[in-house]
Parts: structure tokens; C-alpha cells; sequence
């Protein structure tokens, strides 16, 4: 291939080449296949990845076989992966490395140019899709003329839009092209924003992604049997899902509109690759292939080069990295076996809590309240949960059976004797959990760990009345329990490594990721959060609007307003939250009687009868008129971002977590900041908070995009 690609090769020195290995598979009539199969030679459980130096070596291999076919040596040609695994698309650690736009429409064009060959091999190309496909991954299927699909696959998508950048590798036209525009949108911008929902073989196959399916015992044999058909002429593919003249006219551009106002109304403008992603998915309702590569080429090429792409990586590598190496964690060893579960509370989120328990460990799990009426009723709920389960088909009818047996209620606290761990999960109030502790531990084995999922009191004064303090254990979920993936597990000065070590595993065992923290108000998430809530709250008090404070964030890019925050978690709770921070930081947080105002209200918005926002309700605007001294959106947004710099630095200084990673990483799984700014300090490095606030930064170097 030609030298253009130099800038690439120098990218590459360390890259572990997935290999294209070719072998040539008889078919009828003496025809022959030329089949390469992907294989980066690593053990099965590491993927196969598309680095600069694999894609020149299977443009070669591609180019060989285009002369075989010219002379009559081959009749087609496939790709295929190793055991399991097809490819998991670029490799990111090379992209992430780019040093330049113009390296990085060089990785665009290359990839193009490569996977594009496979359309001009002069003999039909088939891709047999034998296992994990990610990213560039599909976008080899993508660009053969056909494709198999293993009914067993791990996963299949195209999640380059949640990494700040956009399928550029053909999938932007040649999706659409294939499967229809409203598909190609749950593919490629619906299922990355929804945590990355990924498909598995038979979604693929019924999208039309694959032309055929076939079950994993006889996968390749099966899939060269179907290609040999179709070659031979015997078999026809059809693909209804393909747009039409219709779609085309009509449902193509009212398709994308939608799309642009779910997007508008659920991640707001902040974040660039959805909507670049959707601006090549209308342009490829009536341009050709070429001029779609190249505008993926233009469009790939400003996405990796820009500051977006850069932080998307960083909070990549702290959800795959950091989260499953938690910082301070102790040995995994010490940890103490949990074989029975108790639940102190029956209502809502204790039942939760007992549903999660029960599904992730399959242990038993008692609940408890004050009376056998509340405790009959939460094991109704978590018994009616798992049956909608059953219901949705995402557990077994035996599984729910097993489950349903499992979960018991009682008021009896002897029936506690037996458990392992013990999670609370009553009201927040310090002298409640206190007793609840004290009268649950005396019936407890000396071994037994004592859990809290208080939000904003000490930990170390929820134990003060333990005969053993040292058993006890921050463990903070949020709200949903069995969606959200943070727990925040806080130690205090008292708890020792085995009940700590018994948390993190837990944590993992539950499939959440854990962050440590030091016992100190708010930990994490609620500190940020109630500093950027009691910044709102000062604001209105103080005269300015509430549409100017729901303004001034927006270059956050966070999921929803601050006051639209307050109303999700509930106004009375939002007020005690900055009441306890206020009483513990007076200097920095402060206190709002218009908050307390506002709750008994209720409500700050008034909305439709779907729940939609109209406006800002008159009888809230009332409450918090009276203010003199307003700021513009301009000055307020200087001021939460030079104030989130300075609690983060204080919170750094004071060791309420390791490092700066480990707040970004609270904030992106447990209040939703987005990928694409990194979380939180990378962006307070970009905008000059922290260098405005302490003189440094958070980051070194800072985490931008190249010119």
C-alpha cells in the first residue's frame, strides 16, 4: 500500500498485530474460497483489535486475493475471527494517540480504504460473523457483500457515539443503506447512549445486519455451505428491511427529526458526535458511497482531533481500568463469605436492595420492619418484581421460582442470627439508624458486617452505639439501585480491612463498581452535587431568574438542569441535603429558606399531563422574587465552575479519595456526567477553573484535543 499512511506507521511501534491468516475451503464445482481468518494471536478472552499496522497487513492480503480472483484461482472470499471473537474495532490506544487532524483523517481513509476492497475483489465477499463484533469490527461485515451471523455471539454494535466519535469506517452510509434509517439509528446513536446496549446474534440477523444465522456448533461449516449457495446461484438473498423508494422520500427525514429532539431533550447540544452522527445518517439517504466515506473521513478526522474524543477516552479507561482496580481496596482474600442477607426496612428501596441481593448472589435474604403488615407487603413487592421478570423473559420460570423461595420477611430479629451482612435501609435520620444498628447487632455473630446506605450522615456516628464499630460500612447505592453501577463504599477511621474487603467484593459480586471514600459529608456525589444545587439556590435567592441559572450550566453537558435535578430527587430531600452541608461548611455551601419555601410548594416546574415541562410555575417564581442583586448566566457559570475546582481540590487535599480520577469516575457512574467531557476535572482543566481557583491543574498534561 502506499506511503501515505508513514504518519500511522509511526503510531504503531508497540501495536500487537491481529494477524490476517489465509486459507483456501473447497466448494462445489471446484470452486475454491479464500477465507482469512483475524487472530492476534493472544488468548481467546483478549479481542482483536484494528491498529494501524493490522489494517495495512489485510489491505495486502485483500489486494493478493483481488489478483487470484482476476485470475480465476478463487471464487470468494470471507473473514472470519478467532474462536469467539470477530473484532472489537479500533484500537483505541492508537486513535487515542493521534497527534493530529491530519493523522486522524489518515486513520479514517485508511480504514476505508482497506475494508472497502473487500467490494472490489472483483468476486463476491462474505463476512462470517463468528463472535464479539464492535466498532470497526461490524464495519468489516459491513462493507463485504454479505454477511453470517453466529447465533451465540457475546455482543455486536456499533458504540463509537458514546466515545465521542462517529462509525467512520462506513458504518455512518452503509448502515443505513442496508437495514433502513430507523434502524440504523437504534444501532448507531439510540443503543450507545442507553449505557452501551450492544445486540446479540438474533437481533442483528432480525435487523438485517446479517443475511443469515446459524447456531455456534456448526457456525463456519454451515456459513461456507450458505456462501458456496450463493455463489452457485442456488440461494437468493433478500432484504426486506433495506429502505425503499418510501423511505426514502417520506420516513428518512422525519426519521432523523425525531431522533434530533429525543437527543435534544435528553443530553441537551453540549455533546458533538450524536449529532455529527446524525447529519452523515441524512446525508445518507441520497449520496453515494464515495461521497459518504467522505464526509465519514471529514467528520472522523474532527471528532478524534478534538477535545471530546480525548476526555471520552479518559473516562473509557477509568469505567474499564480504574473501576475494576478500586484504589485502596484491600486483599480480596480477607473478605468475609456472605451466605445469608438481612435487610433492615420493607418500603421501597429496601426492596430493591433485597431484590438486587438475592438475584446477583443467590443467598437468602430476610427483610424486617416494625410490623408483620409492612413486612408482608415488601415481600409481595419483591416477589411481584421478580414474576415481571419471568414475565419479560430476562429470568427462567425455575430461576424465578429459586428467587421467589429465597426472599422471606419477618419481625422476629433473631431470624438475623444467621446473616453474614446487614444493610439498612430506613430513614435518614441519625438517631433512627443508630437504634436500628444497636438492636439488630444483638443478635448478630461477631463476624457479621454491618452495611449503611445513608446519603449525608457520618457513618462513624450512624455506628457510635455498636458494641462493634469496626463491623460497619458506608455502602451508598443510587437511585435506581438495580440500574445505576456506583457504590460509594465509605470507611470510617474505625472500620477494619476485613469488613472493607467484604464490601468491595460485594460490590463486584453485585456487578457494581465501588469507589472508597473517607466518612466525611456528602462523600462524593452528594458534595458535588449539592455544590452545584445550594450555587442555584444562591443564585435565585439572590434575583436571578431560574431560566438564567438553567442556563448557565448547559456547557456542562449534564443530563438535566439543576432544577430539574431538585425535583427528580425531591425537593425535601434536596433541602436537607444542603442543609447538612451547609451546617458542615458554612463558608463555602449555603443555606435556602426559599428551598424549604419551594418544598412545601412541591414543585418548581408546571407541566403537562405527560409530565413534560411548560415553564417555570408562577406560585415558584413567586417565592423566590425579592432578590437585588442578580448575575448574568456569564458570571454564574464562572462561579460554579471556580467553586466545583475548589471543593474538588479540598476534597483531594483532605483524602476524601485517592485521586482526581476517582471523583470523575463517581461522577460519570453515579450522577451522570458525560463521557464526552471526562467527567468533571478534565473540563475544569479546559476552561481555566482550576488554574482561576488553586493555580494548578488537575491533569497533567491537560486532557485536549491536538490541532
Amino acid at each position: 500500500m502506499t506511503d501515505r499512511y508513514d504518519g500511522l506507521r509511526a503510531l504503531a511501534d508497540d501495536e500487537v498485530i491481529t494477524h490476517s491468516f489465509v486459507r483456501d475451503v473447497p466448494l462445489s464445482a471446484g470452486r475454491t474460497l479464500a477465507l482469512i481468518t483475524l487472530d492476534n494471536g493472544r488468548d481467546h478472552t483478549r479481542p482483536s483489535t484494528l491498529g494501524p499496522l493490522t489494517l495495512l497487513e489485510l489491505g495486502d492480503v485483500l489486494d493478493a486475493q483481488k489478483e487470484r480472483a482476476s485470475r480465476g484461482e478463487i471464487a470468494a472470499v470471507a473473514i472470519t475471527g478467532k474462536p469467539f471473537i470477530l473484532a472489537a474495532g479500533a484500537d483505541l490506544s492508537k486513535v487515542s494517540d493521534i497527534p493530529s487532524r491530519t493523522v486522524a483523517k489518515q486513520m479514517a481513509q485508511l480504514g476505508h480504504e482497506v475494508l472497502g476492497k473487500q467490494a472490489e475483489l472483483g468476486v463476491p465477499s462474505f463476512v462470517f460473523i463468528n463472535g464479539l463484533a464492535l466498532g470497526g469490527g461490524v464495519e468489516i461485515g459491513l462493507n463485504a457483500d454479505y454477511r453470517t451471523i453466529d447465533r451465540s455471539i457475546a455482543a455486536l454494535a456499533l458504540p463509537e457515539v458514546f466515545l465521542g466519535i462517529i462509525p467512520g469506517w462506513g458504518g455512518a452510509w452503509l448502515l443505513p443503506n442496508l437495514i433502513g434509517i430507523e434502524n440504523a439509528l437504534k444501532v448507531i446513536v439510540e443503543n450507545p447512549l442507553k449505557n452501551n446496549r450492544t445486540l446479540k446474534g438474533q437481533e442483528a440477523f432480525d435487523l438485517g445486519i446479517a443475511d443469515a444465522i446459524f447456531d455456534p456448533a456448526n457456525f463456519l461449516e454451515d456459513s461456507i455451505r450458505w456462501a458456496d449457495g450463493v455463489v452457485s446461484g442456488t440461494i437468493t438473498v433478500k432484504r426486506p428491511n433495506a429502505p425503499g423508494r418510501l423511505e426514502r422520500a417520506v420516513k428518512w427525514d422525519v426519521a432523523i427529526g425525531i431522533a434530533t429532539k429525543m437527543l435534544q431533550n435528553r443530553i441537551g447540544t453540549v455533546a458533538k458526535s450524536p449529532y455529527v452522527a446524525l447529519d452523515l445518517l441524512k446525508a445518507a439517504k441520497n449520496t453515494d458511497r464515495k461521497t459518504g466515506f467522505a464526509a465519514e473521513d471529514e467528520a472522523l478526522a474532527d471528532l478524534i482531533s478534538g477535545d471530546q474524543f480525548k476526555a471520552s477516552i479518559y473516562a473509557f479507561n477509568l469505567v474499564q481500568k480504574r473501576a475494576k482496580r478500586p484504589a485502596g481496596a484491600p486483599d480480596r482474600a480477607i473478605a468475609k463469605p456472605v451466605t445469608k442477607v438481612g435487610v433492615i426496612g420493607a418500603g421501597l428501596m429496601a426492596s430493591q436492595f433485597a431484590l438486587l441481593f438475592v438475584r446477583r448472589l443467590r443467598v437468602p435474604v430476610v427483610i424486617t420492619d416494625l410490623d408483620q403488615s409492612r413486612v408482608d407487603k415488601g415481600v409481595a413487592s419483591i416477589h411481584r418484581e421478580i414474576e415481571q421478570l419471568r414475565a419479560k423473559g430476562r429470568i427462567s420460570g425455575d430461576e424465578a421460582n429459586r428467587l421467589t423461595a429465597l426472599v422471606t420477611g419477618t419481625t422476629d430479629r433473631a431470624h438475623f442470627a444467621d446473616c453474614d451482612w446487614v444493610i439498612e435501609a430506613v430513614f435518614e435520620e441519625l438517631e433512627v439508624k443508630q437504634e436500628v444498628f444497636a438492636q439488630i447487632e444483638k443478635y448478630l455473630s461477631p463476624t457479621a458486617v454491618l452495611a449503611t446506605n445513608t446519603s449525608s450522615l457520618s457513618v462513624e456516628q450512624i455506628g457510635a452505639k455498636l458494641e462493634h464499630p469496626e463491623r460497619l460500612v458506608g455502602f451508598h447505592f443510587f437511585n435506581p439501585v438495580a440500574v445505576m453501577p456506583l457504590i460509594e463504599v465509605v470507611r470510617t477511621p474505625l472500620t477494619d480491612d476485613a469488613t472493607l474487603s467484604t464490601a468491595m467484593v460485594t460490590a463486584a459480586a453485585l456487578r457494581k463498581n465501588a469507589v472508597i471514600t473517607k466518612d466525611t459529608p456528602g462523600f462524593v456525589v452528594n458534595r458535588i452535587l449539592a455544590k452545584v444545587l445550594g450555587e442555584a439556590m444562591h443564585a435565585v435567592d439572590t434575583g436571578t431568574p431560574f431560566a438564567v441559572v438553567d442556563g448557565s450550566v448547559q456547557p456542562f453537558g449534564l443530563p438535566m438542569t439543576p432544577f430539574e435535578l431538585l425535583e427528580l430527587v425531591g425537593l425535601k430531600v434536596g433541602a436537607h441535603v444542603l442543609d447538612t452541608h451547609h451546617a458542615a461548611f458554612p463558608d463555602r455551601f449555603f443555606d435556602s429558606p426559599n428551598l424549604h419555601a419551594l418544598a412545601e410548594l412541591g414543585h418548581i416546574f408546571e407541566r403537562d399531563s405527560k409530565g413534560a415541562i411548560k415553564g417555570y410555575d408562577k406560585k415558584a417564581v413567586a417565592i423566590v422574587s425579592g432578590g437585588t442583586t442578580p448575575m448574568t448566566g456569564e458570571q454564574l457559570r464562572l462561579r460554579i465552575e471556580d467553586g466545583l475546582a475548589d471543593e474538588v481540590k479540598r476534597m483531594l487535599d483532605d483524602g476524601v479519595v485517592e485521586a482526581a480520577e476517582d471523583i470523575d469516575l463517581c461522577l460519570i457512574l453515579g450522577a451522570g456526567y458525560p463521557f464526552q467531557m471526562g467527567g468533571l476535572t478534565p473540563y475544569l482543566d479546559r476552561v481555566g477553573a482550576s488554574e482561576r481557583a488553586f493555580g494548578g491543574t488537575f491533569h497533567t498534561p491537560l486532557i485536549r484535543g491536538v490541532e
